[in-house]
């Protein structure tokens, strides 16, 4: 918590510089207000890395670091303001100053508003000011980011019981396959030296699966030599050659020994040698580090020489090994999760005589979710207990209350991979806290859409990275270091999973910021909460609203009982509200009142099919970002001020209209992803094109009148990176004005298409091209000639074309020539 709490002053205080010194503050009179509001900001923050080291052992600590990150969240929701006026006077000197626009945008009350965040900033000052003054504050000792270290493992070794071992036979099998094999199968440089990596979330085993290899008969006999070293997060050169030197000659090391000492001693000692070194722990994703340590021990090494890895993340395995594939580790099966529970928790044979808490043993295996540590953790605390309610405690809480009572280590293992990450996937991480539990198939686009509303994605460390290629940058580096799981690429998105552990640490991490609402209602919601996910809608849920007032995020899926009066309650309480999400809900009429809510960066009505009408002032919202309208199939038009609309990136819609009305979403010059789906009368794209300026991705589905031939689209130079058209039956070839992405285009998907009978030669000229999918296009004949100009393209799918995958078919179709060179192939 205090390390979010760091992260969120160091925004809110880079945040205050610019904004004191915009014209508004001075009109508003709030310059040294806000200055004064930065330098307490920055007192309070030089002292949260230590608050960071104590608050585990200090309850007191702990409740004023919860204050102390509410008053920043307030802080950032009155920054905000100051956005928000800023993108209000853009629109209307965009807009001329006609009194119709001046209206329209204008404030009911302007010295109100000035006069009430005058008060807000001093309401900040006060609170920060009396949370400075308490003696949590004075006991803590200013720390600088670079003095910060979280080093806090125990030091690993080499044994394990084989016999406490379960469910690891395959893996142990293929680990030792690889241990004591000849060495034709390694690449690289390492000469004669293989590197196995062993990859998988904290508390899956990979350390006692390593120990298990270590210590079996059939590699103890194939080497000369065995070492085992933990590394853990510092890969310190001296420190690991004179500890690994220390077991490589079975002696402590003395500390006097220069660095060029070490490294002619540990030749020494592993010269002509064909040893096994176990590097237990590895974070290290620096390759220099890595190659200066790993050219330490190969020199002079005998051939068969093996290093085995075992780390939390797939970076680490890609810099260090050399067997061309990684050792994934997986979960445990239910049965053999079973089975260790039942090792740990009964003595042996006893579970037959207590049938009743071996069925709730059951139940606290599945919640464990296959992770092995949290099984023998949870087994081991109910070891010889046969009180049933002590078995049902544990059945009926979180794991992560475990920490409270000093007797789990399943967090403390996921926190270790949670403190390591850096400070923008930590906020990242936490925002996950929305995602209900026990759900699968979450998609990263709505997971990235949500991280921008909350203002966690930066593109200024990286180049010219849009928000959204930073926003899947990050979600690829979560997936790496195994935070998410089940993960599919489905070519416009990535869908995935969290495990529930994961999903308790996330929690543990939010500290009470996100809250679901289930069936066993409010219980435990706390009026500071600003997340709130609803899964079901019960009579007094307009009672619970009216006790908060600080909700970011509402979300609803399928749920029943939202009405007017619910998004009336919503709007009314909620005016920091950021993202609204009701997905498969239908009410007829949306409040005028939406406009209001000028924090609004993500709007979701996803099949929403009762809606007929938007109101226009939706168009007031210049925050929103993201707005998703798809499958609300009965919305006759959009709102007439859509272009007025000046941030948003990402826009969903299903519209009965035939066209789309001038200065609308032709005009959104921001927009980066349009997916335009079931819009049965539609016939054409916007006349306007300044949409396509910035446009990334485009998908047209099932829009069965649609002409995409639009002569005023001609010669346009796009920045298109996807394109979908998926059951556009009036197409019969490729647009001419699609060439304006030939430099830029990396996916295209066609399929649906029945009309479509071939493919340009210009498509060819696509030399950024890397997947082709082409599905249910029964007149596509034949591929372009010169499929082999396409350099980038890595994947060719092709589905349902019955003459072209004849003429496709593996080593005999007479296109096969044309497209043997592409490394992946699928015929569907």
């Amino acid at each position: 918590m205090a390390e979010l709490a760091f992260m969120l002053a160091a925004k809110l205080i880079e945040r205050l510089s610019p904004i004191a010194s915009e014209e508004i503050c001075l009109a508003w009179g709030v310059k040294v207000d806000l200055q004064k509001l930065g330098r307490t900001m920055s007192t309070i923050k030089d002292v949260l890395l230590d608050a960071e080291e104590k608050q585990a052992r200090n309850k007191e600590l702990r409740s004023w670091l919860l204050q102390l990150k509410d008053v920043f969240l307030d802080a950032e929701d009155l920054l905000d303001e100051f956005e928000c006026e800023a993108f209000r006077r853009q629109v209307v000197r965009g807009s001329g100053t006609t009194r119709k626009v001046r209206r329209f945008f204008s404030r009911s009350n302007p010295v109100a508003f000035r006069l009430g965040v005058c008060r807000g900033i001093k309401d900040i000052r006060e609170r920060l000011h009396e949370l400075k003054e308490d003696k949590n504050f004075a006991d803590l000792r200013s720390v600088h980011l670079g003095d910060h270290v979280r080093e806090n493992r125990n030091t690993t070794h080499s044994f394990v019981r084989a016999s406490e071992v379960i469910g690891r036979e395959t893996e142990k099998n293929e680990v030792i396959d690889l241990l004591v094999q000849g060495d034709d199968h390694q690449g690289g440089n390492n000469r004669n030296v293989s590197v196995i990596p062993i990859v998988g979330f904290g508390g899956l085993g990979k350390t006692t699966l390593a120990k298990l290899v270590y210590n079996d008969e059939r590699v103890v006999g194939c080497f000369n030599l065995r070492m085992w070293q933990n590394v853990s997060v510092d890969f310190d050169i001296t420190r690991l050659a004179k500890e690994i030197l220390g077991s490589a000659l079975g002696t402590k090391i003395s500390e006097g020994l220069s660095m060029d000492q070490l490294q002619e001693q540990l030749r020494d000692a592993l010269k002509d040698k064909k040893f096994l070194l176990v590097l237990d722990d590895v974070w290290n994703e620096d390759r220099i580090k890595w190659t200066e340590l790993r050219d330490l021990l190969i020199e002079g090494a005998k051939v068969g020489t093996k290093i085995l890895v075992t780390t939390r993340n797939i970076p680490v395995a890609s810099i260090m090994g050399t067997v061309g594939t990684y050792i994934n580790l997986d979960v445990l099966s239910f049965e053999d999760s079973l089975s260790l529970f039942v090792k740990c928790a009964f003595e042996g044979g006893q579970e037959r005589q207590h049938p009743i808490l071996y069925e709730m043993g059951k139940d606290i295996v599945r919640k464990c979710g296959g992770v092995p540590l949290a099984v023998k953790t949870l087994g081991s605390q109910l070891y010889s207990k046969i009180d049933e309610r002590q078995w049902k405690l544990i059945k009926d809480s979180e794991i992560w209350e475990l920490e409270r009572e000093g007797a789990g280590h399943i967090l403390p293992a996921l926190r270790l991979s949670y403190s390591q990450l850096p400070s923008h996937l930590k906020q990242c991480l936490a925002c996950c806290s929305i995602l209900p539990k026990n759900y699968t198939d979450f998609d990263s686009r709505e997971l990235i859409s949500h991280w921008m509303a909350h203002g966690i994605l930066e593109s200024r460390d990286h180049g010219n990275m849009q928000l959204e290629d930073v926003g899947e940058l990050y979600f690829k580096e979560l997936w790496e270091r195994s935070f998410f799981q089940n993960v599919k690429d489905c070519t416009f998105c990535y869908t995935f999973d969290m495990h529930d552990l994961i999903h308790d640490l996330v929690q543990s991490v939010a500290q009470g910021e996100s809250f679901t609402v289930d069936s066993e209602g409010t219980i435990g919601l706390s009026e500071n909460v600003r997340h709130l996910t609803f899964l079901e809608i019960g009579q007094n849920v307009s009672t619970i609203l009216q006790k908060l007032n600080k909700v970011r995020t509402i979300s609803a899926v399928s749920c029943k009982n939202i009405d007017e009066s619910f998004l009336r309650t919503c709007i009314s309480r909620f005016k920091y509200l950021r993202v609204l999400r009701l997905v498969n809900v239908s009410w007829e009429l949306l409040p005028s009142s939406i406009g209001s809510l000028k924090h609004l960066r993500s709007l979701d009505f996803t099949d929403n099919g009762g809606i007929t009408e938007l109101p226009n002032s939706i168009c007031k919202l210049q925050s929103l970002q993201t707005l998703h309208l798809g499958g609300c199939v009965n919305l006759e038009e959009l709102p007439k001020d859509m272009s007025k609309l000046i941030s948003l990136r990402y826009l969903e819609l299903t519209t009965k209209q035939t066209s789309f009305p001038e200065n609308g979403v032709g005009c959104l010059k921001s927009l980066r992803y349009l997916s335009i789906w079931e819009c049965s009368n539609l016939t054409c794209l916007p006349c306007d094109t300044s949409y396509l300026v910035s446009l990334r991705t485009l998908i047209i589905d099932n829009c069965k009148q649609l002409d995409l031939v639009m002569e005023n689209y001609q010669e346009i130079p796009l920045r298109l990176q996807k394109l979908g058209i998926v059951g556009v039956p009036r197409m019969v070839a490729l647009p001419e004005w699609f060439q304006g992405a030939t430099n830029t285009l990396q996916v295209l998907v066609i399929s649906d298409c029945e009309n479509l009978v071939a493919l340009p030669g210009w498509l060819t000229s696509f030399t950024s091209l890397r997947r082709l999918v082409l599905g249910s296009c029964p007149k596509l004949l034949s591929l372009p000639e010169d499929m082999h100009r396409l350099t980038a393209l890595t994947h060719l799918v092709i589905i349902d074309c019955p003459d072209l995958l004849r003429r496709c078919q593996r080593d005999a179709g007479e296109e096969w020539p044309n497209i043997s060179h592409i490394p992946i192939v699928h015929f569907i």
